[in-house]
């Protein structure tokens, strides 16, 4: 009986660290993030995806650090992959049409912008940027 206490609390222990440090990489990324650590903050990311691979604020928070780290090719792969896992992730939309404003490629901007004007409820304003760089675009090529 006390041998399967015991095994039961040593069990229970081990459980309770595992699932805690698991947790806790999305928290302590975030404050590596902050305090501009981008480094360890994006290893820190990436073991929470590998335990969390559904956690699609993880792959926006690695996008941005890949924006910093000017790695297009992997800031648009996060930035998509938080898409497809939350489709109403303003945050994600508003940088995916930032690149493609850049590539030009405006029915990729108007497709993101209209999915963005119905689902937008705190980042609403920054519509507002998106169309002045696409007005300054239109600008630039009457030129």
């Amino acid at each position: 009986m006390l041998k399967n206490f015991l095994l039961i609390l040593v069990f229970g222990l081990f459980y309770n660290e595992y699932s805690y440090s698991k947790d806790n990489y999305f928290l302590e990324a975030k404050k590596l993030y902050e305090s501009e650590n981008y480094e360890e903050s994006k290893f820190l990311f990436q073991k929470d995806i590998v335990f969390n691979p559904k956690k699609a604020v993880s792959y926006l928070f690695l996008a941005k650090i890949f924006k910093l780290e000017d790695n297009l090719k992997e800031e648009e792969k996060n930035l998509n992959t938080a898409l497809l896992l939350d489709p109403k992730n303003e945050e994600a939309m508003l940088l995916l049409m930032d690149i493609e404003i850049e590539r030009s490629n405006f029915t990729k901007v108007k497709e993101l912008k209209e999915s963005f004007e119905k689902v937008c409820s705190s980042l609403c304003a920054q519509i507002t940027s998106i169309n002045e760089k696409l007005k300054n675009f239109d600008v630039k090529n009457e030129s």
